[in-house]
């Protein structure tokens, strides 16, 4: 029987072990991540498959004890899903970000381009141990960071900033949503009913 040939137990059970670990290990890091994010429908969904996916990897391996392969194939299975669960969540760009702006140069250019684009700033005066500082505050979507951030760049150069990701925002002024996924359009009338 093919089941049982060394084609089989030594070369693809492996391989299926391996692709079940990249499956399972790349949801798992997906449901961490809207777990953090406060899905509560969608994480426990992708926890299930999670699950049932390691039990079935589990399992092979428990009934191919012998089998070194199978222990690799878990192993670089677990490695690769890591890395995979990385970039897909780099690719959906879900989330939100502070972004804190410190300048000494005056950032006035800088806040009427952003607001142009419909980026919420708040801005203050401050002292930084350099002297006066402009201080600036917005809220963005992280599918909008790399065009806020080369913005910083073509306007304040020298610009001291820092990104935090952050949980919740009950209001705010954001540019508009153009590519809106169904997971979007979901939080955000989520959102609204709060």
């Amino acid at each position: 029987m093919f089941i049982n040939s060394s084609v089989f137990v030594w070369v693809i059970l492996p391989l299926l072990i391996f692709i079940a670990r990249i499956l399972d290990v790349s949801i798992g890091t997906l449901r961490i991540i809207f777990v953090s994010r406060g899905m509560k429908y969608l994480a426990p969904l992708l926890g299930f498959f999670e699950v049932l996916i390691w039990l079935i990897a589990i399992g092979q391996i428990m009934q191919h004890l012998d089998n070194v392969m199978c222990y690799i194939a878990y192993a670089g299975g677990f490695a690769a899903g890591n890395y995979l669960g990385i970039i897909i969540e780099q690719k959906l760009k879900m989330g939100i970000y502070i972004v804190r702006i410190i300048t000494q140069k005056n950032a006035n250019e800088l806040i009427n381009f952003l607001r142009s684009k419909d980026y919420g700033i708040t801005s203050i005066d401050a002292e930084g141990s350099q002297g006066k500082v402009n201080i600036l505050y917005s809220i963005i979507r992280r599918k909008n960071l790399n065009h806020f951030i080369e913005s910083i760049e073509q306007f304040n150069p020298n610009a001291f900033y820092t990104i935090e990701d952050v949980r919740f925002v009950s209001k705010g002024i954001f540019p508009p949503i153009r590519e809106i996924d169904f997971i979007s359009r979901r939080r955000i009338k989520n959102q609204k009913r709060k």
